[in-house]
């Protein structure tokens, strides 16, 4: 996979797609920029080397129409304004209007796309509309690992039409720490999964089978798994539809002696809520109709331990009802706390997880946050990454 850094970029029209996906709030206004800070030294790259720079993204899932709430427009007037350098937006790239600004763009200046899913042939891998995007540049650079496991045109097909295509520096970080922590860990490798949909995690979890030495589950879907086990889990949250896959991950790991650690106590209560009647206790002791919506002190001091000797440390998914921090936050506060002063190799990933990360404000980081949260997952599963292998 060719590097950005491996091409002269000088006076080329290089299409450089982001991953601008962006949190909003209801006027409009970015919420969260770290998707557009983490690709700032690409896009500052290209500059420097005095390249026409075409910056294109996606925002929600307009499904192939105009929507006016999902406009791009924000991102680049935020982007304009951390550079402090001018970025023109394109309403259409397709219009006459598109194509003059297109053609008139010159060395070291920025025009922003708008919207890609506003049209029809983008998430449909399109070849045509590929062709088009790849036509209105010299050089093709993916920066958008948040897209690596989508097979849409403007990351998978145009890579057949563009006459050159290569990697931005996010995407190739994000692909080295990724082989880094899975193909070449040093161990114990210590995987964490949390979350509350364990469908989504069902894939990680089975392949993970193959790298980990041991694995940590928590949030709710360590209710299917504590189901399972025979403990009156009460009120709390499982999906039926994933006993078969749960057992079936815990005979693998019963045979690859892979402990999984579970939680064994938990903050309870009978509903979700800021204001809801919390106390601590073991799991198979809460009162009917309560739920487990945290862990408690005896669960983190197990994971605390089996987190103890780890080399490498893969987290994804948090702990409890997290954006409900009081009262339900404890156990994801504990384990930033813990793998943020971990010696080891961590990786984070997760968009739940990166955001509990980024709230919480601890000093010290870990070694590596991932940009994607669907491409995390696919990753961790072992799916196809189409967008990746786009360009090999």
């Amino acid at each position: 996979m060719k590097q950005i850094k491996d091409i002269d970029c000088s006076k080329k029209r290089v299409f450089l797609r982001t991953d601008f996906n962006v949190p909003m709030d209801d006027k409009l206004n970015i919420t969260d920029d770290s998707r557009i800070k983490r690709a700032l030294p690409t896009i500052n790259y290209l500059i420097d080397n005095n390249a026409a720079i075409i910056i294109a993204s996606h925002l929600g899932r307009p499904k192939g129409s105009f929507n006016s709430k999902l406009s791009l427009k924000p991102a680049a007037n935020w982007l304009s304004d951390i550079l402090g350098k001018k970025v023109t937006f394109c309403n259409d790239f397709t219009s006459a209007e598109g194509k003059k600004l297109i053609d008139n763009i010159k060395p070291g200046e920025i025009l922003f796309l708008e919207n890609l899913r506003f049209y029809s042939g983008e998430e449909k891998n399109d070849p045509n509309f590929a062709k088009q995007l790849a036509n209105i540049c010299d050089i093709y650079v993916n920066d958008a690992f948040g897209l690596a496991h989508r097979a849409h045109a403007s990351v998978s097909a145009i890579t057949k039409f563009a006459k050159v295509a290569s990697a931005g520096f996010l995407l190739y970080r994000e692909c080295n720490y990724l082989k880094k922590a899975m193909q070449n860990p040093k161990r114990p490798l210590v995987a964490i999964i949390g979350g509350a949909k364990i469908s989504s995690k069902i894939g990680a979890l089975k392949n993970l089978l193959n790298y980990a030495d041991k694995i940590i589950i928590a949030g709710a879907i360590a209710n299917t798994f504590l189901k399972v086990k025979g403990i009156d889990i009460k009120a709390s949250k499982i999906d039926e539809k994933a006993i078969e896959d749960v057992k079936l991950i815990i005979k693998t790991a019963e045979q690859k002696n892979i402990p999984i650690h579970l939680p064994e106590d938990c903050v309870a209560a009978e509903r979700i809520a800021s204001d809801a009647l919390t106390f601590q206790c073991r799991i198979d002791e809460m009162p009917e109709n309560f739920m487990a919506l945290d862990i408690g002190l005896r669960s983190f001091q197990i994971f605390e331990k089996a987190l103890k000797d780890a080399k490498t440390i893969i987290w994804s998914g948090t702990f409890g009802v997290f954006e409900l921090f009081y009262p339900f936050g404890y156990g994801t506060e504990s384990m930033v706390n813990i793998i943020t002063k971990s010696p080891a190799f961590t990786l984070i990933g997760g968009g739940d997880t990166a955001a509990a990360i980024k709230q919480l404000k601890f000093k010290k980081k870990a070694s590596y946050i991932s940009t994607g949260g669907g491409a995390f997952l696919s990753f961790l599963s072992g799916q196809r990454m189409p967008a990746i292998e786009a360009l090999k």
